[in-house]
């Protein structure tokens, strides 16, 4: 059965942060009144874990969400990120999050993406270019003297560069927020952020509702034998592995789905790790693969990811 009793999990700074949130990428910047909607009603259902950035376009509808909820500030858990465009200047790039929001801090801070782009040319710049990701994280670590940030960290990351990152760094990320989902387990960067005590969000954690996952068998077995959903399933294998998960749903039907999981056992959760491992699982499920092999300007080899084509691992 399925329990709607969200549980919190430790960062590497003291701090918490709830186990399941509310996505805010509404499929394309903006949407005003959706987000705004959907964000009040998941705020009145008992979520408290928001998660927004500058490159979706509405923080200012969060803001009011937040603000309409009549819910107090110290008890919702907020998440946005630094765009590509404020890697060069960082504080500038918090202070306008903070005024479109209209609140006084973020919870956790996150640089969105390892690339930077060019604020006046919009080129995005290569890997070795200044300010490299390293350069922006080191700006971002001042951001926790001002107290307008509780918690940084980053987004997109996988093991090549946080291998270069954390070297160069005086404060661990608390998150690396990363896609992942029964179809894209991500284990190998998992078991690396453990290592590094870096907590793992998991965006588009349900595989867009793809019928490859929610229809699998394994899923329809648990669920069957525990009761609850496929979705519920699945949020179920985030908690058990202490994974942060953000699902959006514009359904309130769907966001009260979300906010449930079912507890399952070690065994149903090594089940659900090998279903990718089937022939023509394994794959992405975000739309930002180009043919060239790159995402948003870097190849997969210089962002350390593992496919060869559109999100595909062979």
């Amino acid at each position: 059965m399925a329990t709607a009793t969200t549980p919190s999990f430790s960062l590497n700074n003291g701090r918490t942060i709830p186990a399941i949130g509310v996505g805010c990428w509404m499929g394309a910047p903006g949407g005003a009144d959706d987000v705004r909607e959907m964000v009040e009603y998941a705020l009145k259902i008992g979520y408290r874990h928001i998660d927004t950035a500058f490159a979706y376009q509405n923080e200012e509808y969060v803001g009011q969400a937040i603000r309409n909820s009549g819910i107090p500030r110290d008890q919702i858990y907020l998440v946005t990120k630094l765009h590509d465009v404020h890697h060069g200047s960082v504080q500038e790039g918090l202070d306008l999050s903070l005024k479109q929001l209209g609140v006084d801090y973020i919870d956790l801070y996150l640089m969105h993406w390892p690339q930077a782009r060019d604020p006046v040319t919009s080129r995005i710049l290569r890997p070795d270019e200044h300010p490299t990701f390293v350069e922006t994280w080191k700006e971002m670590e001042k951001l926790l003297e001002s107290g307008k940030v509780k918690s940084i960290g980053v987004s997109n990351f996988s093991v090549k560069t946080l291998e270069i990152l954390l070297p160069q760094a005086k404060v661990i990320p608390a998150v690396n927020q990363i896609e992942m989902h029964p179809l894209l387990p991500q284990l190998d960067v998992l078991d690396y952020c453990r290592k590094k005590n870096i907590l793992v969000t998991a965006y588009t954690p349900l595989g867009r509702g793809h019928p490859d996952l929610m229809e699998h068998p394994v899923l329809k077995e648990i669920r069957t034998r525990l009761g609850g959903t496929s979705v519920q399933v699945v949020m179920g294998w985030f908690v058990k592995k202490g994974v942060v998960a953000i699902p959006k749903s514009a359904n309130q039907t769907r966001l009260k789905e979300n906010l449930a999981y079912v507890s399952i056992s070690s065994e149903d959760e090594a089940k659900i790790d090998a279903i990718h491992k089937e022939p023509g699982k394994h794959r992405s499920m975000i739309g930002y693969h180009q043919p060239d092999g790159t995402v948003f300007g870097w190849s997969y080899e210089q962002l350390g990811w593992p496919f060869k084509k559109d999100g595909v691992v062979s």
